[in-house]
């Protein structure tokens, strides 16, 4: 395979994976907003942040395009082809999981705020756990950028 073509495969990975991630993790969260509305609508704005937590995975995906960008040209060489496929692959996929759980805690604290507890702001703090291993997945992808 082309160096060039496996450097895109990486990208292609890394922003197809972190883009469904979130799309699935916004959907879970989401779908459990809807329910939690109908008993308690004047939480609209907490649900509203809960469910767009797990978005931000999506946009890592991009930044790590923007990182590596700078090396899709027609000179790339085998070995940085293959570092870019390697963290496509890893905050792809690490993003992709993240943000899966990420919107099932989500969903989670929407049904108990929903149900009147109050655990919205000890909900962020849960929220942030999985969200750290999409933040480690983009500092692999800029070290990667820098070692290339």
């Amino acid at each position: 395979m082309e160096p060039i073509l496996l450097a895109y495969l990486g990208i292609a990975i890394m922003l197809i994976f972190s883009g469904v991630g979130s799309c699935y993790g916004t959907t879970i969260s989401g779908n459990a907003a809807v329910g939690a509305m109908k008993k308690n609508k004047g939480a609209f704005g907490s649900y509203m942040i809960l469910c767009a937590m797990p978005s931000t995975q999506g946009l890592y995906g991009f930044l790590g395009y923007f990182l590596l960008k700078g090396f899709l040209t027609p000179e790339i060489t085998m070995a940085q082809a293959a570092a870019i496929l390697g963290g496509g692959l890893a905050l792809g996929l690490v993003s992709l999981w993240s943000s899966l759980r990420q919107g099932q805690v989500a969903a989670n604290a929407i049904t108990a705020i929903g149900n009147g507890h109050d655990v919205f702001g000890n909900s962020l703090i849960l929220l942030a756990f999985p969200e750290l291993y999409a933040i480690l997945g983009v500092a692999a992808v800029f070290f990667i950028s820098q070692a290339i």
